[in-house]
């Protein structure tokens, strides 16, 4: 798949830039004056060789608020080089490549430099991995299984109703899990486990489906929504234009504590105005002091500790996932998360 885009020296040229907010960036001390790409890189790992706030690229790189929603790309090969003066980043020519004049090259899909490592967030991009009361309401349900099996499994055929018209392929799951809000109690919304996936076969009533894969063995009353498209994950990282104020509510696999490079779930959503390449800092509640002297006892509430940053990479209406890119000691459910 080619991608038509014009070379990023040029595309760097005609950024809008933001004096002010670049020169609050801090570089590194132990910074380069260039960089070469390699494969395996990530634009937060890259910044981390340049800035001591990698978060803050968006800024040196001098970029608008529409090229923050959709960032110019980034390629093995492409020199990264530092001007200490504003600071500021851009890009030289390709090792190998002569300079490019200004005009419509062809660069291969795929390859460009993902924000954050891959590997660590793919199993949560694209699989129905949290849905509400009124989804659940509302998702097609497998009613049966060819010959009355009791599980079923790839290439087997099974039979839904509420299968809507306007998709063919659809993602199994079962809602497992709860997730409560670490404040409050209240559930908002059901963590769910993904089990396969079907396609439409016939459009009858209710609807014939083949299971074209599958995890676990799926069953009636198995739920399903529409398949979702993997999206290739080139956000930057930015803060939120409005305050923003959340807690971590649960961590993947379910224990109670967790580090730098886990998935972390956040009791904040689309309708707080979280959006998918949003920075929150991290903060650890030190709890309540007690003081006794001369028989009076006085209660103090410590102060918060800023101690990291999370990444979100995936929102719902209620809920976020975040992967911790930075943190100083463990990340506990409870933790609140602000803007940076």
């Amino acid at each position: 798949m080619i991608r038509i885009i014009f070379p990023l020296i040029v595309c760097i040229a005609t950024l809008v830039s933001n004096t002010a907010a670049a020169q609050g960036a801090e570089i590194a001390d132990d910074a380069p004056d260039s960089y070469t790409v390699v494969k395996g890189d990530t634009l937060w790992g890259i910044s981390g060789r340049f800035l001591k706030q990698p978060w803050r690229w968006p800024e040196v790189w001098r970029m608008n608020r529409d090229q923050i929603r959709n960032p110019h790309l980034i390629y093995p090969g492409q020199i990264v080089h530092l001007d200490r003066s504003g600071p500021w980043l851009s890009i030289g020519k390709r090792l190998g490549i002569d300079k490019r004049l200004p005009q419509i090259y062809e660069e291969t899909f795929g390859n460009e430099l993902p924000s954050i490592p891959l590997n660590a967030i793919e199993p949560f991009l694209n699989k129905p991995l949290v849905v509400d009361e009124a989804r659940l309401q509302g998702a097609a349900t497998i009613i049966a299984t060819e010959t009355n099996r009791v599980f079923t499994g790839q290439g087997d055929t099974v039979f839904a109703k509420n299968v809507s018209a306007d998709a063919d392929v659809w993602q199994i799951f079962r809602p497992v899990t709860p997730l409560n809000d670490p404040i409050t109690g209240e559930i908002i919304a059901y963590e769910a486990a993904y089990l396969g996936a079907a396609r439409v076969t016939e459009r009858s009533d209710p609807v014939t489906l083949e299971i074209v894969d599958s995890v676990e063995e799926i069953g009636v009353g198995d739920l399903m929504l529409p398949s979702e498209r993997p999206s290739v994950f080139s956000f930057v990282p930015h803060a939120p234009e409005n305050p923003v104020d959340g807690r971590v509510m649960s961590i993947y696999r379910g224990v109670a504590e967790t580090g730098k490079l886990n998935v972390v779930s956040l009791n904040v959503g689309e309708r707080d105005g979280l959006e998918r390449g949003h920075v929150l800092a991290l903060y650890r509640n030190r709890g309540i002091a007690e003081y006794k002297e001369e028989g009076v006892k006085e209660t103090y509430q410590l102060p918060e500790k800023r101690y990291g940053l999370v990444f979100v990479f995936r929102t719902f209406d209620r809920v976020s996932y975040a992967l911790v890119m930075d943190s100083d000691g463990h990340v506990s459910i409870a933790d609140s998360a602000r803007k940076p």
